[in-house]
């Protein structure tokens, strides 16, 4: 059964690893990656990645992308959402702190920070507006 829109946004607001599906470009299938994302009911969803990276050059490219979020327990329940690109914006402290924060316990949030500007390098935040929408919750089978 389609979950109501509230149902979805608040769905899709829990911190789920995401799976992101981006055009491949000319000869390839989608590009498909899991990936950490931030979103709150109503607003534009957004990731945080590297500027060069595979999934952010694909993603300038398209204008658009997708992403899934699933659980199966305590009843199987996904949402789907795709839209276009609204911006991307130079990744800060305090972006990758937010989204750390959605992830982790309070006390790896600034560790991973840290580990995140020296280690891994410049981010972006790239913001999508949630356009279409595909969701379902199948029930206890």
């Amino acid at each position: 059964m389609p979950l109501s829109q509230q149902e979805r946004e608040e769905f899709l607001a829990e911190p789920r690893i995401g799976a992101l599906a981006v055009d491949g470009g000319s000869g390839r299938g989608p590009l498909m990656v899991p990936i950490w994302y931030h979103y709150q009911p109503g607003a534009e969803l957004w990731i945080h990645t590297g500027p060069q990276s595979r999934k952010a050059e694909a993603i300038r490219a398209a204008g658009r992308f997708s992403l899934l979020v699933e659980r199966t327990e305590p009843t199987i329940r996904y949402v789907s959402v795709e839209g276009p690109v609204t911006r991307i914006e130079q990744g800060t402290d305090e972006r990758s702190r937010e989204m750390a924060a959605r992830y982790l316990p309070p006390e790896k949030v600034d560790g991973f920070v840290e580990y995140e500007r020296t280690q891994l390098g410049e981010h972006v935040s790239i913001f999508m507006r949630p356009e279409r929408w595909l969701s379902a919750d199948l029930g206890a089978l």
